[in-house]
């Protein structure tokens, strides 16, 4: 056992690095997507009447179907209708992404009819135009008042990412596979594995709490 992590494990860190790096490429690329579909989706539900109720259904449809069903989805369905994504890891960006618009969009939407409309009548009296207001108003309430919501959706995309080493992403879990399969040593490669997730999320989930708590308080969001 001492030998295996002193020799397999450490003989391998590079693949253990790549399939991080690649991971972490997936979720960056994944969350940005997902923030920004996310609000599109929700701008056209609330604002654009023709389209409502489409964006409902996109919405619901991500939200209800399991990221497994979309990244195959995506990877294998969209190619041969719409001629894209063009590769591995493009579709399983866009899976991720997909899957959690939906969710973010349900977060901005909340957030945005959260705010009084007090608010909007006094920058409507001002002669700010509707983009200007959801631009210097709304949205930035809505990123401070929802912010746990968006950081829990973050480590949402990262425990999901694993996933896409089903259609052969070479991310960390498709490495540690790979590994496992090479070695036949399961037991110490997955507990690795298993480790530097855990060591990623905690590191994050400590971080948003203090953010969270800072934002609470400055703007006196603080309970008693």
């Amino acid at each position: 056992m001492d030998l295996f992590w002193q020799s397999a494990l450490w003989r391998h860190r590079e693949a253990f690095w790549d399939g991080l790096v690649v991971t972490m490429q997936v979720t960056v690329i994944g969350y940005i997507g997902a923030i920004l579909l996310g609000f599109a989706l929700c701008m056209m539900s609330m604002y654009v009447r023709p389209l409502r109720w489409p964006s409902r259904f996109f919405i619901e449809f991500f939200r209800a179907t399991p990221i497994y069903v979309q990244l195959l989805w995506v990877n294998y369905v969209w190619p041969k209708v719409i001629g894209w994504p063009n590769g591995f890891f493009e579709a399983g960006c866009t899976a991720l992404a997909v899957q959690s618009a939906g969710y973010l969009a349900e977060t901005f939407r909340a957030g945005i009819e959260g705010i009084s409309r007090g608010q909007i009548e006094a920058a409507q009296a001002q002669g700010m135009s509707g983009p200007l207001i959801m631009r210097r108003i709304v949205l930035p309430q809505v990123v401070h008042t929802m912010a746990p919501s968006f950081m829990n959706q973050l480590l949402v995309v990262i425990k999901s990412s694993t996933l896409v080493s089903v259609i052969a992403v070479p991310d960390l879990m498709y490495q540690a596979l790979r590994l496992t399969s090479i070695w036949f040593e399961p037991i110490e490669i997955l507990s690795c594995t298993a480790l530097i997730y855990l060591v990623i999320v905690s590191a994050l989930s400590w971080a948003f709490k203090v953010y969270t708590d800072r934002i609470r308080a400055k703007y006196g969001l603080t309970r008693g």
